[in-house]
């Protein structure tokens, strides 16, 4: 005996929306790698100014031993 499959219209609906749901989840996932990534450079940038900060007052702003 053979079975028959019975397939309702709100069932085909839903279906043919999953492919949208399916792009806006890559979507929503780039975004995040892209958040994610951003932030490692501006983390990075920061590090780096902030090294150049310190290493520049020790260069010309801590007191010099020829001027005593």
């Amino acid at each position: 005996m053979k079975k028959i499959k019975v397939i309702k219209k709100g069932v085909r609906a839903k279906r043919e929306a999953a492919p949208q749901n399916d792009s806006r989840v890559k979507r929503r996932a780039a975004r995040e790698m892209v958040n994610n990534v951003s932030g490692w450079i501006a983390d990075l940038q920061d590090r780096k100014r902030n090294e150049a900060r310190v290493a520049i007052e020790q260069l010309f702003g801590g007191p010099r031993t020829s001027e005593s």
